[in-house]
């Protein structure tokens, strides 16, 4: 039976999906003061997976896990898990809203590393995204920005990483569910991380607050995922990928309320170019599917 999608209902859930990303984001910068790096991702993938086995696993059973390609789910999981590290890393020394906009630069890099990767030819619009995209990074990295160059680095690597991980994420999801996909990506995060557990600083004793905060991250990461992959069942990804830059607004709007960190005029001018760049490439997705379908 073929599903018929509702596009408002899509952009409604990828905009929710959205907040509780930054909302996750937020968490993790607030705790990562206090908790190292590698124990606030141990807790996000653990809680997270854990959420997926009582909700899902009563239902689903075997085939939440099943799988016929258990090497590159392995390879898939590893990407994400360096991207969570890398990324909270960046939180942890940078703006809530400059470390977003870096990390915002993976489609760009996705571009590049699909040509050689996937053998997908790279037409003038978007080699424009790619200038564009390297040309806002470079304004919110600026020399004399004022920013950490640990946290640039820590961010510009989860951008990288993150292009790998969408890139195995495509040869995945033309055989693999979703929530399969979801569900190996916990297991993998909160296995490695719970096997590095007995070597790791745990920092100071957690208060109630910061076991509760700890335990939103795995919620809220599970619930965005979630929310996302049903936005992109009930509209096209042509429609959704350029409006997933509204995450760069919130970004800015919560760092500015919670942190009181509000990037400068140079950096807000490389953030819109970094998002133009993310637009013009899911236009000219748009304009490729289209032509395939001709």
């Amino acid at each position: 039976m073929t599903h018929t999608q509702r596009p408002l209902l899509g952009i409604g859930l990828a905009m929710a999906s959205l907040l509780l990303f930054v909302m996750l984001d937020v968490t993790t910068k607030h705790l990562s003061t206090r908790f190292p790096v590698p124990l606030l991702v141990w807790a996000r993938y653990t809680v997270h997976l854990l959420l997926m086995l009582v909700m899902l696993g009563p239902t689903l059973r075997t085939r939440l896990f099943i799988t016929r390609r258990p090497g590159l789910h392995l390879v898939r999981g590893l990407l994400l898990l360096a991207t969570s590290l890398c990324g909270v890393a960046a939180f942890q020394r940078m703006p809530l809203a400059e470390a977003t906009a870096i990390i915002f630069a993976s489609p760009v890099i996705v571009v590049l590393l699909a040509r050689p990767l996937l053998r997908e030819k790279i037409g003038a619009l978007r080699w424009l995204a790619v200038m564009l995209g390297f040309g806002g990074v470079l304004l919110v990295a600026r020399p004399g920005g004022g920013l950490v160059p640990e946290g640039i680095a820590f961010a510009l690597a989860a951008a990288v990483v993150y292009a790998l991980y969408q890139i195995l994420t495509r040869k995945l999801s033309s055989t693999e569910s979703p929530v399969t996909l979801l569900f190996h990506t916990a297991l993998i995060g909160s296995t490695l991380t719970t096997a590095a557990l007995p070597w790791m600083n745990h920092g100071p004793e957690p208060a109630l607050p910061d076991y509760l905060a700890m335990g939103a991250m795995g919620v809220l990461a599970g619930c965005g995922h979630f929310l996302l992959t049903r936005a992109f069942r009930e509209a096209p990804a042509s429609l959704l990928s350029p409006l997933l830059y509204v995450q760069l607004l919130w970004a800015t709007l919560f760092g500015w309320l919670i942190f009181d960190q509000l990037p400068d005029q140079v950096a807000l001018g490389g953030m819109l170019v970094i998002g133009t760049a993310g637009v013009l490439i899911a236009i000219d997705s748009r304009r490729l599917a289209r032509a395939g379908t001709a």
